[in-house]
């Protein structure tokens, strides 16, 4: 009966482990399409029952200091690093969505979604879309 147990709270122990490595939460690196290069660092949180992404830094030091100035509304013009660029995410199975993205480049607003990569949960799959059209960029966990 005690092997039965410690067979049982080791697969308990095991499912646990492996759905905290699923999870959207933490901070994940942004890679630069062109270069192939990382270039910031975001991290998705939970605040008020939904899920919210932010610039915590910018890696190429002289782009630091930049703002969002094509963007509109309350973004105008904040700088890129505590940018909260992904807003009002709500999980949905085994994804979260319902939310939108800003493009700081452009300043334009996406729908969106995340979802934690199937076979490598180290991967973030983040989509912006309007209607049928859309693009997924992959991230990548730092914790």
């Amino acid at each position: 009966m005690k092997k039965i147990k410690n067979i049982c709270l080791l697969a308990l122990l095991f499912v646990v482990t492996h759905m905290n490595g699923q999870s959207v939460f933490g901070k994940w690196e942004t890679i630069n399409e062109e270069t192939g290069k990382p270039n910031s660092i975001i991290e998705i949180y939970e605040e008020d029952g939904r899920v919210h992404g932010k610039v915590v830094r910018i890696l190429k030091k002289e782009d630091r200091d930049r703002t969002c100035s094509n963007c509109e509304g309350h973004l105008k013009d904040k700088p890129l690093e505590g940018l909260e660029l992904m807003t009002g995410l709500e999980k949905n199975g085994n994804e979260y969505s319902g939310g939108v993205i800003v493009d700081p480049e452009t300043g334009k607003e996406y729908k969106c979604k995340i979802w934690v990569d199937e076979t490598n949960p180290d991967l973030l799959k983040v989509r912006g879309y309007i209607a049928f059209f859309y693009k997924t960029k992959t991230w990548h966990r730092l914790e």
